[in-house]
């Protein structure tokens, strides 16, 4: 549609590839050059039906793309989700509404397409909570000092009677997909990884202009021999007066069992010459810190919100999901966009399935769907929402009621950016 600016927005087509590319590039700061081998490798990965530009006279001013996602929900279950991705508007168009434009096209066709939420990886914080998206997880980074940490130096592979090997990138890219899927349903906020992730993180597919390292990859094998654990990371070897100064870096750690988590964690942290370990985006909750003999030695690097979720279509957000308590709790939900509004009845029975429709009874919180989207998962705090202003109790004990009902044992946690 064209605006009283002048701006054109639409979806691109496969000549408008280039042009978009170098939009994209221009407001992450990148340099505005775009080669062949880029196009194609990222046209292979759009749906140009799900991609937007702006254009002002002929010059793609900003870009925006959505692709189809599974999350994982509180339970193990998963539902559709519209994952927003690759949001840049050049800094000679801000403020002028490009942005709204074109997440209004998208939501509206994710709504029509029967998606359950939007989800995205928020730059800034301030930009896409008033299009109704909430920070429901967030993720965590250390830095470990290897020697302070106090682990055994001696460490000669897991005490379980599993093992650790060493695997080239084709195995990883072999093994990895069926244990990324194991993983990603017993963790809420995890996203599926399509075959062209795998194949990025693997080598088998290199962005374009980037320099590319070859990561180490190791693998963690119970004692029956199956492959629980996944570990990959890059290493960089630095010495000072004849000492060793090596700082390892995790790239992904994935383990469906705690035994898995402990042993690569164990194994990387005694590998030779490596004094510091950054762990890359992990848990906030992570075993990292307290699996060390002094979690001191782990220090946080960063601490900041990751995965945003947009609800449209609250029953099926709320049925897909399981609670930790039953109960039955009437919410008002308020979306100035009209995607998700109304008022809920829920109703969590003690297997922790539940059943949710509208309802005309009174309602016992009000929120916005932001809020909603922050709480969805079970990471954010409905006592704390409600003592900041943004949840209403309108019934005695309805928050604390909800707090129960609501939270998770664990913390949700996204490893990807998307």
């Amino acid at each position: 549609m064209t605006a009283s600016t002048g701006i054109e927005i639409r979806t691109i087509d496969d000549d408008d590839v280039p042009a978009w590319t170098r939009a994209m590039h221009t407001g992450f700061l990148r340099p505005p050059v775009v080669s062949k081998e880029e196009v194609e490798i990222r046209r292979a990965g759009m749906d140009l039906d799900r991609t937007q530009g702006a254009f002002d006279g002929g010059r793609c001013v900003a870009a925006f793309r959505s692709f189809a996602q599974r999350l994982t929900v509180p339970g193990g279950a998963s539902v559709a989700a519209d994952a927003v991705s690759n949001v840049s508007v050049s800094p000679t168009h801000r403020r002028r509404g490009l942005l709204g434009r074109m997440m209004t096209n998208d939501l509206r066709l994710a709504k029509e397409r029967g998606d359950a939420a939007a989800t995205l990886i928020a730059a800034e914080w301030l930009i896409y909570g008033r299009y109704g998206f909430g920070p429901a997880s967030w993720t965590t980074e250390w830095e470990v000092d290897v020697a302070r940490a106090g682990l055994d130096r001696r460490y000669a592979g897991p005490a379980d009677g599993g093992r650790v090997d060493f695997v080239d990138p084709g195995t990883a890219r072999e093994l990895g997909p069926a244990l990324h899927e194991r993983l990603r349903a017993t963790r809420p906020g995890f996203v599926d990884r399509d075959e062209r992730w795998w194949r990025r993180a693997t080598g088998d597919l290199r962005p374009a202009g980037r320099p590319w390292t070859e990561p180490f990859y190791v693998v963690y094998r119970a004692p029956d021999g199956a492959v629980d654990g996944l570990l990959a990371y890059t290493a960089q070897d630095t010495w000072e007066a004849k000492r060793p100064h090596g700082t390892a870096s995790v790239l992904d750690l994935i383990a469906v069992s705690t035994e898995a988590e402990r042993a690569l964690w164990h194994f990387l942290l005694s590998v030779d010459w490596i004094t510091t370990v950054r762990s890359g985006f992990r848990a906030p909750d992570d075993l990292l810190p307290l699996l060390l003999p002094d979690p001191r030695a782990a220090k946080v690097t960063t601490h900041a919100d990751l995965l945003w979720l947009r609800p449209l279509d609250v029953p099926a957000l709320l049925e897909a999901r399981t609670y930790a308590h039953p109960g039955t709790l009437v919410v008002e939900i308020a979306d100035p966009d009209g995607y998700a509004g109304g008022r809920f009845l829920l109703e969590a029975g003690p297997d922790g399935a539940a059943r949710c429709a509208a309802t005309a009874r009174p309602a016992d919180l009000a929120l916005g769907v932001g809020d909603l989207g922050a709480l969805y998962l079970g990471d954010e705090s409905v006592v704390r929402l409600a003592a900041l202003g943004r949840v209403a109790e309108e019934r005695p004990g309805a928050a604390a009621r909800a707090e129960l009902m609501l939270r998770t044992a664990r913390r949700p946690w996204c490893p990807d950016v998307f």
